[in-house]
């Protein structure tokens, strides 16, 4: 009779590095004290677990992998598969010169692995799939005001090419536009391109609007009509912006504190030091730019509603540019925004 040596690694875990692209995954499974195995494999999670399981069954499985475009699809799965599995920004990976010049999916999947199994990553927040949905339709809306803006320059600059001048504070009623689309250029083939760019921006108006009022009736479901209700009391937010907002961030409760809620946003200053030498920079290029923008928008709104937020603002411009005290005012204004959400009470404007 044959004896059967089972293998079993209950109380071991096993660390996973995955480089993944669309046609194929890079994988490297590293032990406790040794790279075991670095192969390609289809891009499907099955085929992951399949392996894990099967060559190490009883472990725990840790995995890792870039954030981009692929989303958070494998992160969902792999947890559903009963495998750890975090987020990581690219930027926040150790990585060696030699790693930097010789860069492969090789070398990435391995870099992962190595750096999960020192304990020197943090993952990301990862939203759920109805948030990250949610998400997508108020992201969709600002990339097509983008689009439509683009669209108006370029009309704007096709005129111009040919003399004719347009108001620049002009906004681009149905009156104007209708006068665009009767005015008539020396060649037909003038008329055409013209009538193009209208008809792209005519499409563009329609499309936006139509997201205005999905994300207006998204905005009255009980997921967020009562934190809308509340930032609508903060100077400066409106509905569009709460539910940006909303959408963007999650739950504000996950940030302990305002720094860790302005570096997200992307409105804390870069520095570098050496010695006793310490220089501040600009803003930081990390964080979340659909935020940044919306906020710094939002406290030019706030500093002609807010009694307080008027004097705090004069006082700095008094020794500061404008520019730069209004990046100051944004996270007064966050602060307000997150005390409103945190303690879920209306703001109340205070004399200065």
């Amino acid at each position: 009779m044959k004896q059967a040596n089972k293998v079993d690694f209950t109380g071991q875990t096993i660390y996973v590095g995955l480089d993944v692209h669309r046609k194929s995954w890079s994988v490297s499974i590293h032990l406790e004290h040794f790279e075991h195995k670095t192969f390609t494999q289809p891009p499907k999670v099955e085929a992951l677990v399949s392996y894990l399981k099967r060559h190490f069954p009883g472990a725990a499985y840790k995995a890792v992998y870039e954030a981009g475009y692929c989303g958070f699809w494998i992160h969902d799965n792999l947890r559903k598969d009963g495998i750890e599995c975090i987020v990581v920004n690219p930027a926040d990976i150790p990585t060696t010169d030699k790693e930097r010049i010789r860069k492969s999916d090789r070398i990435d999947c391995r870099k992962l692995a190595r750096s999960l199994r020192a304990g020197e990553l943090q993952g990301i927040w990862v939203p759920s799939r109805v948030q990250a949905e949610e998400r997508s339709l108020v992201r969709t809306r600002q990339a097509l005001v983008k689009k439509q803006t683009r669209c108006k320059n370029q009309i704007k600059s096709m005129l111009y090419l040919y003399g004719i001048e347009v108001d620049p504070f002009e906004s681009w009623s149905g009156r104007f536009i209708r006068s665009l689309e009767a005015l008539r250029l020396a060649t037909e083939c003038g008329n055409i391109a013209l009538k193009v760019h209208l008809a792209e921006l005519t499409n563009l108006r329609q499309f936006i609007a139509r997201l205005n009022k999905d994300i207006l009736n998204l905005s009255r479901t009980e997921r967020y009509k009562e934190n809308v209700k509340l930032l609508r009391s903060v100077p400066g937010i409106g509905t569009l912006n709460a539910m940006i907002l909303l959408t963007e961030i999650g739950d504000v409760s996950r940030f302990q504190g305002l720094d860790r809620l302005a570096s997200y946003m992307g409105i804390t200053p870069d520095s570098r030091s050496s010695g006793e030498k310490e220089s501040p920079g600009d803003l930081t290029r990390r964080g979340n730019r659909h935020l940044r923008y919306l906020l710094i928008e939002s406290a030019w709104i706030a500093v002609r509603k807010d009694p307080a937020l008027a004097a705090a603002f004069n006082k700095m411009c008094l020794r500061t540019l404008k520019t730069k005290a209004i990046v100051k005012i944004a996270r007064k204004l966050l602060n307000r925004i997150r005390f409103v959400l945190g303690n879920k009470v209306q703001y109340l404007p205070m004399a200065a």
